[in-house]
């Protein structure tokens, strides 16, 4: 996951139990260079991003099968942002972290199994609202040309504000598909089928869907 920060660059990776953040170096490297490791992580980092707090502080949130994490780059403290409250200690998916805009890199949406919640980077929820799939997505994605969610389901893909979780749209499929986010490039969305076989890469507009 890249990260521009004051003109360097960051990438953030996430290996089997570890962390790794890498810095752009210019001129005459011209590559990333190894900025910061974590590793033995108590849980291992499926999912990772990173956020700029108030353009000064960097930390990088990430999930797991217990919930979602943040490791405090100034202070190298790692530390829960939210664990999931499964019975019998259940694991969750996490599908996406999305850093709100407008809020200085201080507000987060988790969205994880059939579920969403908005904390901060410091773990406190910020709104009283829990975003619930219609059905169990096989990927979630965050489109920030919109500042809208899409989760892909095996019936249809829901279209959600990623501010307050409102259901937008839904765009039924002609069949159960299970599909998987690839990118976002000049306001549309490339997904393509997670079957067997020849893979299908399907285009989205928030205005329909191209086959």
């Amino acid at each position: 996951m890249p990260i521009k920060h004051e003109n360097i660059k960051f990438l953030v990776i996430a290996l089997r139990d570890s962390v790794e953040i890498y810095a752009w170096a210019p001129r005459p490297y011209h590559k990333f260079m190894a900025f910061k490791h974590f590793s033995s992580l108590h849980f291992r980092p499926l999912l990772v991003d990173l956020t700029v707090e108030e353009n000064q502080r960097l930390k990088v949130i990430y999930g797991s099968e217990a919930g979602f994490h943040a490791i405090d780059l100034d202070t190298n403290t790692v530390f829960d942002l939210y664990l999931c409250p499964k019975p019998n200690r259940g694991t969750i998916t996490p599908h996406c972290i999305v850093v709100l805009p407008n809020t200085d890199g201080l507000q987060l949406l988790l969205c994880y199994d059939t579920e969403g919640v908005y904390v901060d980077t410091s773990g406190k929820m910020t709104k009283n609202v829990v975003i619930q799939w219609g059905e169990t997505p096989t990927s979630v994605a965050y489109i920030a040309s919109s500042g809208q969610l899409l989760g892909w389901g095996l019936r249809a893909i829901e279209v959600r504000s990623a501010a307050t979780g409102h259901l937008d749209g839904v765009f039924m499929h002609k069949r159960e598909q299970r599909f998987k986010f690839l990118c976002e490039r000049n306001d549309k969305v490339f997904f393509s089928n997670t079957r067997s076989g020849s893979p299908q890469v399907s285009m989205m507009t928030l205005s329909g869907i191209h086959w």
